[in-house]
């Protein structure tokens, strides 16, 4: 009898040794297909588990005899045969409600969130997956994903609904908030660089043009920034004027900037040591923004993941080996508690804020993040309050595959901020080595244009880019309302197409005359003007906007290299969200244009914009 059960015992232990353990993924949603975070996911015959990220992730090995249990509080415990599956996604329910039917797995991708578009490529079932885990130091309670499925794309981008012509008859005045960010810029650039088939959505024009410098003058005596005009023909639309407005910001030398109070919010969270170009490119970035420091200038630095934490007491910029010790000890592995984590990133800014000086809290991060119980409503409504605290903010966004541009988007936006993605070592050099002073130091807060349009000469108009910037006409003297930020040494770029008076076009929309109100053409001095640019603006501690006036005349010019420049910028955006307004300018029109429009280009970088047209494929 011995020997028959151990024979037995010899066969069963055998014959599950030669079947093949595969790693098994998914996605675990609730009934409504939220995903969700930390639940525990264990194989009933071994020790393997594992906890799904804030994205319902997992990943884990198993057996195709195994069952995988799936564990959350408050949630129903599900039991499922793996099978011949390597891609599992599973519905949990309330666990007081009845499930009906069988315990079988529910596939059902996870739909997006209202007005973001959510770029995913889907896990087949009979996908080929390799069985290497990634390295456990970069996960200790994250699930990641194999090197088979390393390329899954899960990033967000806001939508974004281009600006059509509009009448200055019925609507003279075109109202928004500026915007420096260059984020899209870099993001698009590495996309580009990977082979990838860029998503409209992800194309932001007007942080695609300010992502190049212009040759503005600097403004004189005590104002913050110079204004600039230029008008010449549409590139794509001879018919058409094009006008550009040109800010530019004044450049404060590194020593005369005021100290810093900095709080640096690392993200370490499991999904920041997927890659090179997170978690390592972020501490190498970091370095080159520690070492402008100067010894008045003082760091903290906050680090979240599943929890938040202080891992750098404020320190002086004098004592660059401890701030950069602290960098290099930092580790990816947990969730993304980032409500917490910029909670106290802001407390300490505030505990230790500098009057008159530079207080700012920057955020390094791959957008992978949540605040409270949800979502991005709870994100907006604790960072408009702590912007009442003078502290500002600066995002830098890191990685791929995971990029949330539309948290970060919102961030900014509502928390007095700037934005940018750094996808290389080169573009770190430029946000924290060349820009370091416009990135992180504010010369005026709350900058809107206005522009009114003469009807008499201008048909129809409309800007290009900005359509997340929008701003009603009424916001521009309402000093309540948030509106951008303008760095040190920063300029802003804005374009409008225009349809002159008495040109005949397709884009002209019939609508019906006013019977109350008569448009009353300008005379004397206003004749000849085409628009009239307005700006307000607010210095970084005030409450009160200042506002600039500056008419533009009914003028056309021989296109300087800058505008000509700007435009092939324009061009290859509209090009890339197919633009009905692009007519039948090609890539290669483009590639022309910006060719021949690069000037000097001492730091190559408007070469390296025709070489990444060119390289695009799709």
């Amino acid at each position: 009898m011995r020997i028959i059960i151990l024979l037995f015992t010899f066969c069963l232990f055998s014959s599950h040794s030669i079947m093949q353990q595969r790693t098994v993924v998914g996605i675990v949603m609730d009934e409504e297909n939220q995903p969700l975070e930390d639940v525990h996911v264990s194989v009933s015959s071994s020790d393997a588990n594992t906890i799904t990220n804030n994205q319902g992730m997992y990943s884990i090995q198993a057996y195709s005899s195994d069952t995988l249990v799936f564990t959350l509080p408050g949630m129903k415990d599900r039991r499922i045969l793996v099978g011949d599956k390597h891609s599992l996604n599973v519905v949990m329910f309330i666990a007081n409600e009845v499930i009906d039917g069988t315990e079988e797995e529910k596939i059902v991708p996870p739909p997006p969130p209202p007005r973001v578009v959510e770029v995913m490529s889907i896990i087949e079932d009979d996908m080929d997956v390799e069985s290497e885990m990634i390295p456990a130091t970069y996960s200790s309670n994250y699930a990641p994903l194999p090197p088979g499925v390393s390329n899954m794309q899960n990033e967000s981008y806001a939508e974004i609904n281009e600006n059509s012509f509009q009448q200055p008859k019925y609507k003279p005045l075109s109202t928004f908030s500026i915007d420096v960010d260059r984020a899209s810029y870099s993001n698009v650039r590495r996309m580009i660089n990977n082979g990838q088939k860029i998503p409209a959505y992800a194309v932001k024009i007007e942080e695609m043009v300010n992502y190049f410098s212009y040759d503005y003058p600097q403004p004189t005596g005590d104002e913050v920034f110079s204004i600039n005009t230029e008008m010449a023909k549409a590139p794509w639309n001879e018919k058409h004027e094009l006008v550009k407005i040109g800010l530019q910001g004044k450049e404060i030398p590194t020593d005369d900037l005021p100290p810093a109070n900095l709080v640096f919010l690392i993200d370490v969270s499991g999904s920041m040591g997927w890659d090179e170009n997170k978690l390592p490119l972020l501490k190498s970035a970091f370095k080159l923004l520690v070492n402008q420091l100067r010894e008045q200038d003082k760091v903290s630095i906050v680090v979240y993941a599943g929890a938040a934490g202080l891992v750098l007491e404020p320190t002086s910029g004098k004592n660059k080996e401890k701030i950069i010790e602290a960098l290099n000890n930092l580790e990816a592995g947990g969730s993304t508690a980032g409500g917490a984590g910029i909670k106290l990133a802001y407390k300490i800014a505030e505990e230790n804020f500098k009057k008159n000086g530079n207080n700012r809290v920057i955020l390094a991060t791959d957008g992978d993040f949540n605040v409270g119980a949800s979502s991005d409503k709870d994100m907006e409504t604790l960072i408009e309050e702590k912007r009442k605290s003078g502290v500002f903010l600066t995002c830098l966004g890191f990685g791929m595959g995971n990029y949330k541009d539309s948290k970060m988007e919102t961030l900014v936006d509502k928390g007095n901020g700037n934005h940018a993605y750094i996808d290389n070592m080169q573009e770190a050099r430029k946000v924290l080595g060349t820009e370091f002073g416009g990135t992180l130091f504010t010369i005026a807060k709350d900058v809107k244009i206005q522009v009114e349009f003469n009807p008499a000469k201008v048909q129809a108009y409309r800007l290009i880019g900005y359509e997340n910037r929008m701003l009603n006409d009424e916001d521009f003297k309402d000093d309540t309302k948030d509106a951008g930020e303008l760095g040190s040494g920063h300029n802003v770029t804005a374009l409008y197409e225009i349809i002159p008076v008495g040109v005949k076009s397709e884009f002209m929309k019939d609508i019906d005359s006013l019977k109350y109100s008569q448009v009353v053409e300008p005379t004397g001095s206003h004749a000849d003007e085409l628009l009239t640019v307005k700006f307000r603006y607010k210095k970084p501690d005030g409450d009160t906007s200042r506002e600039i006036v500056h008419p533009v005349k009914d003028e056309t010019v021989d296109p300087s290299d800058d505008f000509r420049f700007a435009a092939s910028v324009a061009a290859w955006g509209m090009y890339l969200r197919d633009s009905e307004y692009l007519n039948d300018f090609t890539k290669n029109d483009i590639i022309n244009l910006a060719t021949g429009s690069k000037g000097e280009d001492d730091e190559g970088y408007r070469a390296e914009f025709v070489r990444l047209i060119d390289s695009y494929s799709y």
